[in-house]
């Protein structure tokens, strides 16, 4: 399994903005230009973005975020994308636009039977599920509602459905930089068998370094490159293998290699 890591782009009202801990009320604006943000992504090495429908996950109109998403698209990016998609013909539409990866939440806990209908219809590969928890409960419609049931509850539900690929938000840490939730979302990982990706509270290089040597699938980064706390470029080298890592350059000009990434 390889180790991968996807800068986020959430989406709201057309902006690429954060939110702490999925909170609406408080959320920062960091571009008017999603595309723009893509590119830059991508121009650092980026294999993959997450791009995120904040507005289609608390139910509202969403046009602005669609029209983002297909500038995005243009761009040539591995997108996985979520964000209100609630039924089979969303998640269609949605893969047919050119996302490689459908991210499935509320509709995966009320609708389970659709994970299955969906996985035969465009492949595993193409779907994962969102597991957003709040102490271990799972919540729902952009985090805002209670499901009742637990995150490796769920975990284990996914695997008995077909599913490959989770993705593991602690929403306490979400947005804030206070770092991951490692032991929780390994707990998941082990408990389902499932690829996991690690969201919610990077802070540090230190954080993405964790996720990799946890065995983690790969984690999502935000708020922390907006704000330079870690840098994309350097974050990367943490995906490559130990005899690429080895060919790159050091900034001291040995190897890369040389300084046990």
């Amino acid at each position: 399994m390889s180790f991968e890591i996807f800068p986020a782009i959430d989406l709201r009202n057309g902006r690429v903005v954060r939110l702490q801990e999925g909170d609406p009320a408080r959320l920062t604006s960091y571009s008017d230009d999603p595309a723009e943000t893509a590119r830059r992504w991508l121009g650092a090495g980026a294999r993959w973005l997450h791009v995120v429908n904040l507005d289609g996950a608390f139910g509202e109109g969403d046009d602005a975020n669609r029209s983002a998403l297909e500038a995005i698209l243009k761009l040539g990016a591995q997108v996985q994308f979520g964000g209100g998609l609630r039924s089979l013909d969303a998640i269609e539409r949605v893969i047919e636009l050119g996302v490689s990866r459908a991210i499935l939440g509320t509709l995966a806990i009320e609708q389970p039977d659709v994970i299955v209908t969906a996985i035969k219809k465009v492949g595993a590969e193409k779907i994962a599920v969102g597991i957003d928890a709040r102490n271990g409960m799972v919540r729902l419609h952009g985090w805002q509602a209670e499901s009742g049931v637990s995150a490796s509850e769920t975990a284990r539900q996914m695997r008995t459905l077909g599913l490959r690929t989770i993705i593991f938000t602690d929403i306490s840490r979400d947005g804030l930089g206070g770092g991951l939730n490692i032991s929780a979302t390994r707990e998941l990982a082990d408990v389902s068998g499932l690829d996991v990706i690690a969201s919610g509270g990077v802070h540090t290089l230190d954080d993405v370094r964790a996720a990799r040597e946890a065995g983690l699938a790969g984690v999502i980064i935000g708020r922390a490159l907006y704000e330079g706390a870690v840098d994309l470029k350097e974050s990367l080298t943490l995906t490559l293998s130990r005899r690429e890592r080895g060919k790159l350059p050091s900034p001291r000009g040995g190897r890369a290699g040389d300084e046990g990434a």
